[in-house]
Parts: structure tokens; C-alpha cells; sequence
């Protein structure tokens, strides 16, 4: 199982503003990969609000937003040709088959593809695939960052009431 990469912002003060995001939204995709450390698969799935949002689900679901963001948005191909749901709501249901480990994978999958398409671009390089239409990739990354740290948030008081029962 490939991990993700383990470099941190207060690493890259003098590096480029490219990789000072990249750097930030790292920190935040290895706490997400990070909130299934040591949990069963039952605790994994187990669902304590009304929104049915579970850890695993919360992986899943950033695993939808690094493809949707670093894929459809850079490639242009549609949701139906990259293997995603139309809503972002459905990304966070749980198959049967999923589990701590090929969740964990595909995330770790998605954000190496993500790094891999973003690579060459710079900040102001304009992304025409969302269907918000174009949008500069310092944008995304704005984006990114803010929905991986709301779900960061999401995942800490779900893991803290996991492991509280």
C-alpha cells in the first residue's frame, strides 16, 4: 500500500506558493487517511449522526473531490468516463466491498494522480472542466484546502465519539 507523502507546510516557508499548497493540502489529506489508523471495519462504517456521514465515508468522499477537482477539472472527461456519481452526496455511501484498505488505496491512488496532474501547471493556469466553468488552479487549491479542513474537522469529532463508545 503506497502512504501518502509526509511533508508539512511549516517544511516548505521558502518554497514556491505552488508547493506551500500542495504542502497544506498534504497535511490535510494524511489527517483524513489518518482518522482510520487502528479502527475496525464496523467502527469505520459506524454512523452517529443524521446525515449517515461515517469515517469511511468521509474518505470515500475526499477520494471523489481530489478526482472531480484534479481530473474532470484538468482532463475535462466526465464524471461517467472517470467512474464517479453525478452528486457529490452519493459519494460518501459505503458498498458492500469497501473497506478500510481499498478505501484508503483508491484515496491514495487519487491524490498521486492528483499531484501528478497539477505538476506542471502554475497557479494561474485556468482548470476548463468543472462545471462551475473555468477556474485558475490557485482557486482549486483554495478550495481543496477548505473543503479537506472542514472534513478534517468532521472526522476528528466522529473518531473522538468512535472511540469514547
Amino acid at each position: 500500500m503506497t502512504s501518502l507523502p509526509v511533508t508539512f507546510a511549516s517544511d516548505v516557508v521558502g518554497a514556491s506558493a505552488h508547493e506551500q499548497f500542495e504542502a497544506f493540502i498534504d497535511e490535510h489529506r494524511n489527517a483524513l487517511d489518518g482518522c482510520l489508523d487502528g479502527l475496525t471495519e464496523e467502527q469505520a462504517r459506524l454512523s452517529l449522526v443524521p446525515s449517515r456521514t461515517t469515517l469511511l465515508g468521509l474518505v470515500k468522499h475526499v477520494t471523489f473531490v481530489e478526482k472531480v477537482w484534479f481530473d474532470e477539472a484538468v482532463t475535462c472527461r466526465s464524471r461517467a468516463e472517470i467512474g464517479l456519481p453525478e452528486s457529490s452526496e452519493d459519494s460518501f455511501l459505503l458498498d458492500a466491498d469497501d473497506t478500510i484498505a481499498s478505501v484508503r488505496q483508491a484515496h491514495r491512488e487519487a491524490c498521486a494522480a492528483s499531484r501528478r496532474a497539477t505538476a506542471a501547471l502554475g497557479l494561474d493556469d485556468v482548470l476548463r472542466g468543472n462545471r462551475r466553468g473555468p477556474l485558475p488552479l490557485r482557486w482549486v487549491y483554495l478550495h481543496v484546502l477548505r473543503e479537506l479542513a472542514q472534513h478534517c474537522g468532521h472526522a476528528e469529532i466522529l473518531r473522538e465519539q468512535i472511540l469514547a463508545e
